[in-house]
């Protein structure tokens, strides 16, 4: 699916919503396993070569099964169940499941610690949980400190756990769903701050029928004919934006692999599922382009999707020389759908992150909330009453006024519109550190270090770096007894993989005398972070 700069331009002046009142998922993908009961869903494979296909119809017997033994378990309408999955088709079954059963869906990362699973269940208020077997150990050691109550395992056996599986067995697929609308909640995402601990981004059931009519649509151009492989995991806000918010809107099949990055690997099973439409990390692109013969795999890819930062020319060029295909970006947050991409059909401009999608209502702003003249810097921003963003943060609502004061949803992203209309990402208003795809809130790192004894002080700030973009770096000033080592480097680095999920940990850190501070005693990560990128170029 292609569009002309015409077709573009038209569907900026003339998109308007149309969510229909009882819009939600399950609906969508029960439409789909009736008009093609037999086509495979699911993918999956894993790094030890194990295969599975689940069609549509399976998928929703699945869900529908493991619904109907949540409402035997007690869990009622806007009930918060926490899932803390691997890329399994089973994942599918537990999320399109917590909706069967009119339940709000809160995805963990797998890498997250027992203190960082316990907060996400005490700020939601859930007492359900869906692990698998391999994260049973950091659950168990998070519900001292929790008000979960109810563990359901998939993959094995274990004391105090329920069966997944034999759940799936003793129900049936047959009965009544809790009814859920647009305007239910459908997903509780927590999200990392400049300050404090993650923020919990609540979105309605309206979103998917949002990422279906902008992100599945102006970015990814995507059928029902498509193969996708989005390589994110069920943890991830990317997972609802890609997995569900795409194929399963779409009635496209998808390609799971639960396996770790492997370049060469990655281009096999593009060949060999006969993948369409991929989207990967930058850092996995970066990585993948490094391949001396990248070229010898040859496939039916039409279209290559980045995320989670921006790209520079160089994998762009490789993938273009060994396919024939661009890789295009686009641009949004846990908090939205796409926002901005660079369209099919639209000529990709070197560093540009593309146009704003028809839709989401994006405004570059001034620090004053004015909208800035082309060519000059603003932030990326839109109105509280977009649909094609959250509904607020659930039950904080401090926090809603602070996210929506003086009429604007800010992102906290610095762009640039050039002449044509095109994007260019010039930095983060916040101190928020976009790394290999994650966002990482500098708070998060620096409360680990300091709760070294080695640590008196921390400052954590984005550095460049050629593959992953931004790596997390800090600054650190020692206590009294202790000296600057390499070895102590690798002790702080372990320490922050221990107390919080590793992909936080700071791949660089300088030990310095002193830290810039304001008069008030506040840390000018500002000013660390110009050190560090003076003279690098974005590109």
């Amino acid at each position: 699916m292609r569009y002309s700069n015409e077709e573009y331009e038209k569907d900026m002046r003339e998109f308007t919503w149309e969510i229909p009142a009882g819009y939600n998922i399950v609906d969508v993908v029960e439409g789909h396993a009736r008009v093609n009961p037999d086509k495979v869903a699911i993918f999956w494979e894993d790094a030890d070569g194990n295969k599975r296909e689940v069609t549509f119809s399976q998928l929703v017997d699945g869900a529908h099964r493991f619904g109907h033994a949540l409402i035997g378990l007690g869990v009622k309408k806007n009930d918060p169940i926490l899932h803390v999955l691997p890329r399994l088709p089973e994942a599918h079954m537990v999320q399109l499941g917590t909706f069967v059963a009119g339940g709000v869906a809160v995805p963990c990362s797998e890498m997250l610690k027992a203190k960082e699973i316990a907060y996400r269940a005490k700020v939601s208020g859930a007492t359900v949980i869906i692990a698998d077997i391999s994260t049973a150990a950091v659950v168990e050691a998070a519900r001292a400190d929790s008000p979960l109550s109810t563990l359901i395992l998939i993959g094995g056996e274990r004391e105090g756990w329920i069966s997944f599986s034999k759940l799936m067995k003793e129900n049936s697929p047959e009965g009544k769903k809790v009814p859920v609308a647009a305007d239910d909640p459908m997903t509780i995402n927590f999200t990392s701050g400049t300050t404090g601990n993650a923020k919990p981004v609540v979105h309605k059931h309206r979103w998917m029928y949002c990422h279906n009519h902008t992100t599945a649509r102006y970015w990814w151009g995507a059928s029902e004919n498509d193969i996708i492989w989005a390589t994110t995991a069920p943890g991830w806000a990317k997972w609802y934006w890609s997995p569900i918010g795409v194929a399963l809107t779409t009635g496209a099949s998808q390609l799971m692999y639960n396996g770790r990055f492997d370049a060469e690997h990655y281009l096999e099973l593009i060949e060999r599922y006969k993948v369409t439409k991929l989207c990967a990390t930058p850092t996995e692109y970066r990585l993948v382009a490094q391949l001396p013969d990248m070229g010898k795999y040859k496939g039916v890819l039409e279209d290559a999707l980045s995320a989670g930062e921006p790209l520079n020319v160089e994998p762009i060029e490789a993938f273009k020389r060994a396919f024939g295909v661009t890789i295009r970006d686009g641009y949004g947050q846990t908090e939205s759908v796409c926002l901005v991409c660079n369209y099919p059909g639209l000529e990709v401009k070197p560093g540009a992150m593309g146009k704003p999608t028809p839709g989401p209502g994006v405004v570059l702003i001034d620090e004053d909330g004015n909208p800035v003249k082309q060519g000059e810097i603003g932030e990326i921003a839109l109105r509280p009453d977009s649909p094609a963003i959250f509904d607020g943060y659930w039950k904080s609502p401090e926090l809603d006024k602070e996210a929506f004061s003086g009429g604007w949803y800010r992102t906290g992203d610095l762009v640039r519109m050039d002449e044509e209309g095109y994007l260019f990402f010039e930095g983060r208003a916040d101190d928020v550190i976009l790394t290999s795809g994650y966002r990482i809130g500098p708070f998060e790192v620096e409360d680990a270090l300091v709760s070294h004894p080695a640590v008196v002080e921390a400052a954590a700030v984005a550095s460049p770096h050629r593959e992953r973009g931004e790596i997390v770096k800090a600054f650190v000033i020692l206590a009294s007894g202790y000296e600057p080592s390499e070895k102590l480097v690798k002790e702080l680095q372990d320490h922050v993989k221990s107390v919080t999920a590793p992909y936080k940990y700071p791949r660089a850190i300088d030990f310095v005398d002193e830290l810039p501070k304001t008069t008030s005693g506040k840390i000018k990560r500002a000013v660390l972070k110009q050190r560090e990128w003076e003279g690098w170029d974005r590109r």
